[in-house]
């Protein structure tokens, strides 16, 4: 049975040993990144391997593809898109103008997407940065004003849509005041929940009708001051509760230094956290069977 974690493969094509290990873990997803892409015809035929061997044809297959820093399709096969805030600054001068750029640069994704055999798009970013955070999250995002933000968001995943992509919306609950790079630490937030509703968490309940959703590696003191979002059952219920969304929740990648703890333990918490299926990304075998040790034989998304 399907287990609840996504992973990576280590090169453009599957090993024999990737090809077992996904035969027998048939983990829900896999996501590529650019170690994983050389031509279209390699990333089709790789695609198609990956769905072989899980022995499903509609099986997730997902890319970070924003445009901008974080694009894992590049020239020469591939445009190089604007990034967020591009739009925002496009929507600030001519709203429609900005929503439609959105919508269509989106729906080019799409396009571009679905022909490699990828269905799903980990975009929007709908985090709101703030004065002095950490430039992660930067001009990924596509306004500091929630409302502007969430219009702009809902432009990109209907883009997405069109293009018969599956958007995930990030980072959940909110990653735009962390001051620290989650990558490598782990940022700690301690704005009062009221703030956080009317600015951060508006934007995702905005989009609480997305079909999925990732977490962010991030402390929220006002809610749980003990654990990060992605670990935390107070977090999640918050999401489902506060902000309404009722789609599949994905961990952020569990291999981020934010986490602290064995890869099977991180999985396995997030699990029973409430998140519906765990991300690992590195494509290395042995840390790809301790996550799927504690994603659990037979678990799945909801």
């Amino acid at each position: 049975m399907t287990s609840a974690f996504i992973c990576g493969v280590s090169g453009p094509v599957l090993t024999a040993s990737e090809r077992a290990f996904l035969r027998d873990a048939d983990p829900w997803g896999l996501i590529l990144f650019r170690r994983n892409v050389e031509s279209p015809a390699q990333l089709r035929d790789l695609t198609a391997a990956f769905r072989e061997a899980v022995g499903r044809a509609d099986a997730p297959v997902l890319i970070d593809q924003e445009g901008g820093r974080v694009q894992r399709l590049a020239a020469p096969f591939w445009p190089a898109y604007p990034p967020a805030r591009v739009f925002g600054d496009l929507y600030d001068a001519d709203p429609c103008a900005g929503l439609s750029a959105a919508r269509l640069v989106t729906r080019l994704i799409g396009e571009d997407l679905a022909q490699l055999g990828i269905n799903v798009d980990c975009l929007p970013v709908a985090d709101i940065p703030q004065p002095g955070s950490h430039d992660i999250i930067g001009n990924r995002a596509y306004h500091t004003r929630p409302e502007a933000a969430a219009l702009l968001a809902r432009a990109a995943m209907e883009g997405l849509l069109a293009g018969g992509v599956l958007p995930v919306v990030k980072h959940i609950p909110g990653h735009g005041r962390a001051t620290a790079d989650s990558h490598h630490d782990l940022p700690v937030v301690d704005t009062a929940t009221a703030e956080l509703r009317a600015v951060d968490f508006l934007p995702f309940a905005a989009l609480a009708d997305a079909p999925m959703a990732m977490t962010a590696h991030v402390v929220y003191t006002a809610l749980d001051p003990d654990l990060p979002a992605t670990l935390s059952a107070r977090v999640i219920g918050m999401i489902r509760a506060d902000i309404g969304f009722d789609g599949v929740i994905m961990t952020d990648d569990l291999g981020m230094k934010a986490l602290s703890g064995t890869l099977r333990d991180l999985a396995e918490r997030s699990l029973a956290a409430g998140c519906d299926v765990a991300l690992h990304c590195s494509g290395d075998l042995s840390e790809m069977a301790e996550v799927a040790a504690g994603a659990g034989e037979g678990r799945s998304h909801r």
